[in-house]
């Protein structure tokens, strides 16, 4: 990655502090003037899009041991962006790096993309925020897609360092307007070249006619049915304009208490058993207006247990799960173990890996989703009762469960189009606030929950183990989970649908102006070109189940204990063990007690519980049939492609599934070719053919962490902070020795 733009030097040990000072500044220094017009690189800006300030001569330090290492350029924020443009174009944006996003670069930062900001006075690291009255040395910017940015400003002019530094800090950290957001600057620069993926047919749920295929597609039509009665967000401004409740249910039961207090229906299985999410009722303190909803509520449970909807099980989410605060403690736990600085940081962190994993758990949190998730589906699937998933507001963990329960039961939801569309259903049109829960207004920093990170882990653990079952692959996760910060797309910057349209003038009393359209994330032709696209979809992906049952096992691969914790148990009771943890009973006040007639014992549900998973795991696996996920200590792992793919000295070159990929293309490239010389016996011209990306070619030369690191850096030797380096041998011969590469083909 380093050519000619890099300046330094720097071994593997740490380097002792250099003595001699140069007061010479580099622009001082005599080049050729050809050459410096060559090395001039162009600031692309998107439509709508401002530069606002910007310092020349910055040292952007690659991440190294000591920081000897870096390219000099440019450092500019404009109101879309952070990004630096380095003199050696070349030493920047090579051809290693292929798979391109076409809206942000390598160097780019979006700004909602900022976590937190630190400078270096000193030699010591402190948070920049407000007015500053001593500018830095050093800037470091921490992004929440867990890159690390490092900046030296000593070269740079006084004035361009104190105009880059406020205004980097400025328009990252300061609170902002909904209206203020370049979403609506790009939809009013862009509105005539905004181009619709032809191939996406994403449901949307934004019509009565899309509630009505769902319900027709999942045979939820004789007992639900889709109302519009909030047409025009005339009843309640949280719930969509079109929605599904039980068929007795009276309209004017869901004008009453603005949506609150009523079933909607999220999914039906096969079985005619339903899953349903409700919101609670404020509770009042006087016991005189406390029996209007209790009455209310009664009506209401007395509608869902009248044939044909037989037993209802509630679930509340509140007070017997997930705390929001949990996981947002956990999160900022977790993501601390990857934003490295330097290589020293990262091995000195190395040697207590696994207690700073199980301390931040995070990894325990995505089990209690999935085994929560298993429960339902066990009292769906084997019970055939009905769900209730009861939450204050049902749009942060009643998506999250609801949404994790149809991945597991539905194999549409595990196609692209479909678990595109579940999105959309579950979560845009389900009232999740992603504005306030990603914080992109920057106004509550208590409000910011990675909800939606945490499902879409939940996601990658299933698709991790059951990657036939997947339409999608785990890139096109990664890439799905950073589009939550790219403010070109509507699709993750609205906390309600109510709130998109009035702000898109779609609602507005005024005629002449023309509603803005704005692009959805669901349109990968915006960020990826073609080619980079298929990597988005999985090659092995199993279409439909030709082969008898029991003729196909699931694929269990070997576990990567230090990506998982070992065999630890939840924070449950030891003599209870990992399946019969203490549970309160179900909503112990939610203005009635009716419910809790509703609720079998906890003993008995962890025993059916139990039953079913292991009748599940202990048969073949149908990749389109129910799909549980493995929820054992070391079964849970860390979503390596992710959290680790920015970190040099965490890639294996050659190594990882990626050459397990590889040799399967190459199969498949080869099943192809032998496809296409039989249909030349039919056809006189040939159909084309989907290749293989060209980039997994040569799986020797490929990183681990592929497709975001492709070849590895040039990164220094690790500096251990204990004997065990000297144990593996003599330094020089480790270091000429060449990475070693199995040949899939002689397994």
């Amino acid at each position: 990655m380093l050519g000619k733009g890099v300046v330094g030097g720097g071994g593997g040990t740490k380097a002792p502090k250099p003595s001699f000072v140069s007061y010479v500044r580099p622009e001082e220094i005599h080049t050729n003037e050809k050459e410096v017009t060559e090395k001039e690189v162009t600031l692309h800006l998107l439509p709508g899009e401002q530069l606002l300030c910007e310092a020349s001569t910055v040292l952007k330090y690659v991440q190294e041991d000591s920081c000897q290492h870096g390219i000099y350029g440019r450092l500019v924020c404009t109101d879309f962006k952070i990004a630096f443009l380095g003199d050696d174009e070349s030493a920047l944006d090579n051809d290693e790096t292929q798979f391109k996003n076409k809206v942000v670069g390598e160097n780019d930062i979006t700004l909602h993309c900022v976590d937190q900001i630190y400078g270096v006075f000193d030699e010591k690291k402190k948070t920049l925020f407000g007015q500053l009255k001593k500018y830095p040395e050093k800037l470091i910017i921490h992004c929440k897609d867990l890159r690390v940015f490092q900046f030296c400003l000593r070269y740079t002019k006084e004035e361009e360092v104190k105009r880059i530094v406020s205004g980097i800090i400025h328009h990252t950290q300061a609170p902002k307007l909904l209206k203020r957001l370049f979403l609506f600057s790009y939809a009013t620069a862009a509105q005539n070249n905004t181009v619709t993926d032809p191939k996406n047919h994403t449901i949307m749920f934004d019509t009565l006619k899309d509630w009505c295929w769902e319900l027709e597609r999942t045979k939820g039509n004789m007992k639900y049915k889709a109302v519009s009665v909030n047409e025009g967000y005339k009843v309640c401004e949280r719930l969509p304009a079109y929605f599904v409740v039980p068929t007795p249910l009276p309209e004017e039961n869901v004008q009453r208490f603005q949506g609150h207090g009523i079933p909607i229906w999220c999914w039906s299985c096969h079985n005619g058993s339903a899953l349903l999410k409700m919101s609670a009722l404020p509770k009042e303190q006087d016991d005189g207006i406390l029996q209007i909803p209790k009455s209310f509520l009664d009506g209401v449970y007395k509608t869902i247990h009248r044939p044909p909807y037989e037993i209802v099980k509630t679930e509340d989410l509140s007070s017997n799960f997930l705390s929001l605060q949990e996981i947002q403690t956990a999160y900022s736990k977790f993501k601390q173990l990857f934003l490295i600085d330097n290589s020293t940081e990262f091995w000195d962190t190395d040697i207590k890996w696994f207690s700073l994993l199980e301390s931040s758990s995070w990894l325990d949190i995505i089990r209690r989703c999935l085994k929560k998730a298993i429960e339902i589906t066990e009292c769906m699937e084997a019970q055939n009762m009905n769900v209730l998933l009861l939450e204050e507001n049902a749009s942060d963990l009643c998506c999250l469960i609801s949404s994790l329960v149809q991945l597991m039961m539905d194999p549409h939801c595990r196609t692209r189009i479909g678990f595109q569309s579940l999105i959309q259903k579950e979560w845009v049109m389900g009232g999740h606030c992603f504005l306030d829960r990603c914080n992109h207004l920057r106004q509550n920093d208590k409000e910011e929950v990675p909800v939606f990170l945490l499902f879409l882990d939940c996601v990658w653990q299933l698709v991790h183990q059951h990657p036939p079952a997947f339409e999608f692959t785990e890139t096109y996760l990664t890439v799905l989970s950073d589009s939550l910060y790219i403010p070109i797309f509507s699709t993750f910057f609205f906390n309600s649908p109510h709130q998109k349209d009035t702000n898109m003038g779609r609602e507005g009393q005024d005629t002449q102006s023309k509603p803005l359209n704005l692009l959805t994330v669901w349109d990968w032709s915006v960020q990826f070109e073609p080619k980079a696209q298929t990597l988005l979809k999985n090659p092995l992906y199993v279409e439909k189940p030709k082969l008898d049952k029991g003729q196909r096992k699931g694929m269990r691969f070997k576990h990567q204990r230090q990506l998982s914790l070992p065999l630890t148990q939840s924070k449950s009771s030891p003599k209870r063990g990992f399946f019969r943890e203490e549970t309160d009973h179900l909503i112990k006040n939610l203005l009635g007690k009716r419910i809790s007639k509703l609720i079998n014992s906890s003993d008995e549900l962890q025993d059916n519980f139990r039953e079913f998973y292991d009748s599940w795991h202990s048969k073949p696996t149908d990749y389109h049939g129910l799909l549980l996920p493995h929820i054992e200590g070391p079964e849970i792992k860390v979503w390596a492609q992710r959290y680790l793919r920015w970190i040099p000295e965490a890639q294996i070159l050659g190594g990882s599934r990626v050459a397990t990929m590889s040799k399967l293309l190459e199969m498949i490239e080869e099943v192809q070719s032998l496809q296409e010389k039989i249909d030349e016996r039919h056809y006189s011209q040939q159909a084309p053919q989907a290749e293989a990306p060209c980039l997994l070619r040569n799986s020797a030369r490929l990183s681990s962490l592929f497709p975001f690191a492709l070849l590895q850096r040039h990164s220094s030797k690790p500096v251990l902070p204990t004997s065990g380096w000297k144990a593996l041998g003599d330094e020089d011969d480790l270091a000429k020795r060449e990475d070693e590469f199995v040949d899939l083909g002689d397994v």
